[in-house]
């Protein structure tokens, strides 16, 4: 159980990081960020470094909540995968493409416990909603859902870095929607796509 000044702690630093990205922020920054001295800082956080690994491990716990949350309450496997990009967008609304960037290139810790939440986590819970969507008729059933699994966490990643999208031309909400979009047509049955029409309040009359 984290402490409340831990938490405290966790939590401006992540918003930092999410702002402005991780390699900029010092721990000045986030000692003033607190009003709380360094001194009071290093007597939770031996460094920046461990600030950072501890403030992801607290973000993926809010994700994988929030998304069994919404494969409890889901309709179907469209309405959840749906649902779930929604609530992903609300986390990354703002977000400076260099946090993903930074992370990946300087705090391979953080990274590690990305990428296993991504390769477990992440591939799991697509996986199952792949199963439910084919015995619902709602995907197709020739698809491939161990490549397929994969071929869209690594969709979600590409949409985090700006080494693949531009940040001048396109913000990361935008580009994580359109390739959601992209990757349930191409998955989807002419029933699947009907729901996707629905639940984006499209008249197909």
């Amino acid at each position: 159980m984290i402490d409340d000044t831990k938490h405290k702690i966790l939590h401006s630093s992540y918003q930092l990081f999410h702002k402005l990205g991780i390699r900029s922020i010092t721990m000045d920054d986030i000692a003033r960020e607190l009003g709380m001295s360094k001194k009071t800082l290093y007597q939770h956080f031996s460094d920046k470094d461990e600030i950072v690994k501890e403030a992801i491990k607290i973000h993926i716990s809010i994700i994988q909540k929030t998304m069994m949350d919404v494969k409890k309450e889901a309709k179907d496997a469209v309405h959840e995968i749906m649902t779930t990009s929604e609530r992903m967008c609300e986390f990354i609304r703002g977000m400076n493409p260099a946090a993903f960037n930074d992370m990946k290139k300087y705090y391979p810790e953080a990274m590690k416990i990305f990428q296993e939440h991504q390769q477990t986590f992440f591939v799991k819970i697509l996986t199952d909603n792949l199963k439910w969507g084919i015995k619902e008729g709602l995907y197709r059933d020739d698809i491939d859902l161990e490549l397929t699994a994969y071929k869209r966490m690594h969709e979600v990643e590409m949409g985090c870095s700006s080494d693949f999208f531009p940040i001048k031309k396109f913000n990361i909400e935008y580009i994580q929607v359109n390739l959601l979009d992209q990757f349930l047509h191409g998955v989807c049955t002419l029933k699947g796509h009907k729901l996707i029409n629905k639940y984006k309040k499209i008249d197909e009359n």
